[in-house]
């Protein structure tokens, strides 16, 4: 597929000429601030740039804390009361980086129910939409491993809790736990494992985020219209977009601002809040917490996870079949990754020819559901495994799947969607009226 028709960055200096045969990054960095984008993008995608604020700030924090830090079992949870008490600005980046992990994975659910609602994952962006999943499923481990470093009492039992899954893999599970682990069970091998990957994986995510922009540079943005920007000429082209600058980086900015100033708020007066107190007691193998809880971006899948207990119907049909072989632990593994898996083939899950859900009028009403049971499964997940909690944590689980697997492919076939503008130009004029002189947004 061709790209949108734009101008193309041409050196003018015998410097620039010589460099941009040999290494053409400013050719590279000129396309990409000057790329036609539709000019009727709405706020909801504001969210890359909070992503790349917060992918930069967390490189950055981590690596000066990791100076400090010692991945040892006897000294980590010293050495971040050290980093707290006695580094210069080590309790602002401590928490920074605290914060900036909440903030990360708030603009990462906000921009991946975004493309779900305006159909960001469908053709041509299906390759886009699963880099964009690889990299949200890299963020939740690196966040893990992350939150195992100050060896607190959460730290090391949530550690514990969670590889345990792999050990219910049957067959191979004990293997690869103890793999994961180094040994045994949670110690210092798994302390200087985690350390180890939750400093490389960040700079995993930046190269699949650099592939990730090139991908829908390629593509295209999707909008809020789903209708693709035309590409007779650069003439037409030009009706429907408008540069990335200065326009939308602008936008993005002052929203950036706004954004910042709550973050920085939160991160002076309560950088605590979003934290488990029993992180704040050194790591004990002889006292296991009274509720295990991981971090509030984890507790949906965490609620699913606990969701398929052994009395749960479908857990009993399911060890039936396999003789066993797939219990109520193991099944509830297999459904909180596949809670995530389905969100990876939603481009094909989705049988509509509709892009954007803004002209489906009852794919809203399913839509407005999924989002209010993210919420609701994320409240289950900070809630006690028992009665009435665990069975509105297997409701939601079950409408978590239906969505996906049963109510899109469903939808294609008998909604009847609305009509939508035929072009940008149209949708951007129906809203902000003719345009005239310099496009803006």
């Amino acid at each position: 597929m061709s790209g949108i028709p734009h101008d193309h960055y041409e050196p003018k200096s015998g410097g620039a000429k010589w460099l941009h045969r040999r290494l053409p990054i400013a050719s590279l960095l000129y396309d990409t601030v000057t790329i036609p984008t539709p000019k009727n993008l709405n706020w909801m995608w504001i969210w890359g740039i909070v992503l790349t604020f917060c992918l930069a700030l967390q490189i950055v924090t981590g690596i000066v804390l990791a100076m400090h830090y010692t991945p040892h079992v006897d000294m980590a949870f010293a050495s971040i009361e050290h980093i707290m008490r006695n580094v210069n600005g080590g309790h602002m980046l401590r928490y920074l980086h605290m914060n900036g992990a909440s903030l990360f994975f708030f603009a990462v659910y906000l921009h991946i129910f975004r493309g779900l609602y305006y159909g960001s994952y469908k053709a041509p962006r299906e390759v886009t939409w699963i880099i964009g999943m690889l990299i949200y499923l890299l963020m939740m481990g690196t966040a893990f491993m992350g939150y195992v470093l100050p060896w607190g009492q959460m730290s090391f039992w949530g550690a514990t809790v969670i590889t345990g899954l792999f050990g219910a893999i049957p067959f191979i599970g004990e293997p690869i736990q103890t793999w994961l682990l180094g040994g045994p069970a949670v110690g210092n091998a798994t302390l200087n494992r985690f350390f180890s990957l939750h400093y490389l994986l960040p700079f995993v995510i930046a190269a699949l985020v650099a592939i990730h922009i090139w991908a829908f540079h390629t593509t295209g943005n999707n909008n809020p219209t789903g209708v693709e920007v035309r590409r007779d000429s650069k003439a037409v082209a030009e009706k429907d977009t408008v540069p990335f600058w200065p326009y939308f980086v602008i936008k993005d900015l002052f929203a950036l601002g706004l954004i910042l100033a709550v973050f920085f708020a939160i991160v002076g007066f309560m950088p605590n809040y979003l934290g488990h107190p029993d992180n704040y007691i050194e790591a004990d193998p002889l006292v296991t917490p009274a509720h295990i809880v991981p971090e509030w971006y984890f507790l949906p899948f965490y609620a699913i996870l606990r969701a398929f207990t052994s009395d749960v119907w479908v857990v009993m049909f399911t060890s039936w079949i396999t003789g066993g072989i797939i219990d109520a632990k193991f099944f509830g593994v297999l459904a909180m990754f596949g809670a995530i898996a389905v969100m990876f083939v939603a481009p094909w899950l989705d049988t509509s020819g509709v892009r954007s859900g803004r002209y489906r009028p009852m794919f809203k009403w399913w839509f407005a559901l999924l989002v209010i049971d993210f919420i609701v499964l994320m409240w289950a997940g900070a809630m006690p495994a028992e009665p009435p909690y665990s069975t509105i944590s297997l409701i939601g689980s079950a409408y978590w799947f239906a969505y996906f697997l049963v109510i899109l492919p469903l939808l294609g076939v008998i909604e009847k969607p609305n009509s939508a503008p035929a072009t940008i130009e149209d949708d951007f004029e129906s809203h902000y009226g003719k345009a005239s002189g310099t496009p803006a947004e």
